[in-house]
């Protein structure tokens, strides 16, 4: 696996990610409504060059808001390895805080986060109706059966905001 800034792919390998696993590159949260594709990121490359995973995300001052995390293989340290670039890059922003919201559904994810250290800091009930105004394929139930309406915002502190 190789891991590289996503300005250093083609565009359209990012967009065409993008919509393969997410329906379209655009992705909406309660924050606002982001072209993934135009983002700054990491992706993950297998040994013949297809992305297996992406993370993308944006700074403002004192903050990085992870916007989307995907990875196709699961416990492969690809979704692992894409958090921690993407950390490291905020730190040298100097960024005090990494934050990311995911939804209630995502099981998978809410663990994920925890184990690297992110904490449960607030609650948005029903937000993902708010969503779907915008993106209206975002879907009412996931795989799992469990209804997806609520959003989960996760905060990590960093290094560089404690120095």
């Amino acid at each position: 696996m190789k891991v590289m800034s996503t300005n250093d792919l083609p565009k359209s390998a990012v967009a065409q990610f993008f919509s393969t696993h997410w329906g379209s590159p655009v992705m909406v949260n309660s924050n606002g409504s982001f072209q993934c594709d135009e983002l700054e990121g990491y992706a993950a490359l297998d040994e013949k060059g297809d992305i297996i995973g992406l993370i993308t995300f944006v700074m403002d001052e004192n903050e990085c808001e992870i916007i989307s995390l995907d990875s196709i293989v699961e416990n492969k340290g690809i979704g692992s390895a894409l958090l921690k670039e993407a950390e490291l890059a905020s730190e040298q922003e100097r960024c005090e805080i990494v934050k990311l919201i995911t939804t209630n559904d995502n099981i998978r994810a809410i663990g994920f986060y925890q184990k690297r250290g992110y904490v449960f800091a607030e609650l948005h009930v029903n937000a993902v109706e708010k969503a779907r105004k915008i993106k209206p394929e975002i879907p009412l139930k996931a795989d799992n059966g469990i209804p997806i309406r609520d959003e989960l915002l996760f905060v990590k502190k960093l290094r560089a905001g404690n120095q």
